[in-house]
């Protein structure tokens, strides 16, 4: 094994280990967060401290974008997404979807739109994902097929969710739930008395309001489990709205499962060992034209320790070729830095800094 390859396997044990905040960063104030500067909210990779972002292994590198590959590579990045307080992730089993996601009929994307419940917490970013539907969805109608959702920041994966029953999942869960300018620090809620009897592992449930269970036959059956996940890398792979997008989501996941094989990283989407990264291809986030986005949902403390339950940073990256899947694996994934924060970085948050983009 070489002495690269050895020291990155060492990386990946140390998995998540936090990073240290500059003394020049502005800080929590009074409980409020504060808009980071460009280059304030993400360190930025050292070479001399942190290594190069590539082993320059030239030769393993195979994976290319396709020959007349065209983006915008001038129009500046940083500080242009909008805000958002939670994200929820919707299973589909499906890599492309109709152009706008809340259009596809009888499904949950179309009732958080549809249902008149809007969240009390914020700006709710809404995303379809390939994650795989429950094996019960076609056993029902339309409008009472289950489906599983993946709420952030908060890690969690809420099963059993049906288009009928999202006006009481906004209610009754996103509305409490912890968003992107949450302190980390607040109290834990009271744990949660509703056991998940499909989930076999050792996971335990997480922590949630006990109104989300009340013993009452009027709510729905809602069951949640934490994300085993580390961290998370979502990959915009939306065809229908700009072709490149679908043309560079799967090159860009194939590149990232390479580099996060050897580590003991790496987890497809049947996966569920504690740990590791899982990698969901998503809709439309906006800034197509600076294929391909990459949003990296990190949660803090190390690998195999106890850490934070929820994300700590979302760092979003855009114009991710190929060849920068291993310095964002080495460096972004592992220790929250960024290779190319100028070319690449759309902004994000870090909720232990007290600091967003926007």
């Amino acid at each position: 094994m070489s002495s690269s390859l050895a020291s990155a396997i060492r990386r990946g044990a140390a998995f998540l280990t936090p990073t240290t905040s500059s003394d020049s960063i502005p800080k929590l104030s009074h409980g409020k967060f504060a808009t980071a500067p460009e280059g304030k909210l993400f360190p930025r990779v050292d070479p001399a401290v942190d290594g190069e972002d590539c082993f320059e292994d030239c030769a393993t590198c195979t994976i290319h974008l396709p020959a007349k590959w065209s983006i915008d590579e001038d129009e500046k990045l940083y500080g242009h997404v909008k805000g958002w307080a939670t994200h929820m992730v919707v299973a589909t089993g499906k890599t492309d979807w109709v152009r706008d996601v809340e259009d596809e009929r009888g499904s949950v994307m179309e009732a958080v739109r549809e249902c008149g419940v809007k969240p009390s917490n914020g700006r709710l970013m809404l995303s379809a994902s390939n994650m795989p539907l429950p094996p019960t969805h076609n056993d029902f109608p339309q409008r009472d097929a289950p489906t599983t959702v993946l709420l952030l920041p908060e890690f969690t994966v809420i099963t059993n969710v049906t288009p009928a029953s999202v006006g009481e999942l906004i209610t009754r869960y996103i509305n409490s739930a912890p968003t992107n300018t949450t302190s980390l620090s607040r109290p834990p809620p009271p744990p949660s008395t509703t056991p998940n009897p499909t989930d076999s592992s050792n996971l335990s449930i997480p922590t949630i309001p006990p109104s989300l269970h009340s013993p009452s036959s009027s709510h729905h059956a809602f069951i949640t489990r934490p994300c085993p996940h580390r961290a998370l890398l979502l990959i915009c792979s939306q065809r229908t709205r700009d072709a490149r997008c679908g043309q560079s989501a799967p090159l860009i996941r194939r590149e990232f499962e390479r580099h996060l094989r050897p580590l003991g990283l790496y987890r497809d989407l049947h996966d569920e060992r504690p740990g590791g990264v899982g990698i969901y291809y998503i809709s439309h986030v906006g800034g197509h034209k600076f294929a391909a986005n990459v949003m990296v949902y990190r949660r803090g403390g190390r690998e195999g320790e106890e850490g934070d339950s929820e994300a700590n940073q979302c760092i979003w990256l855009a114009r991710v070729r190929p060849e920068d899947c291993e310095g964002i694996v080495k460096h972004t994934v592992l220790k929250g830095k960024v290779v190319k924060p100028e070319r690449q970085l759309r902004g994000g948050f870090d909720r232990g800094k007290g600091l967003v983009s926007w």
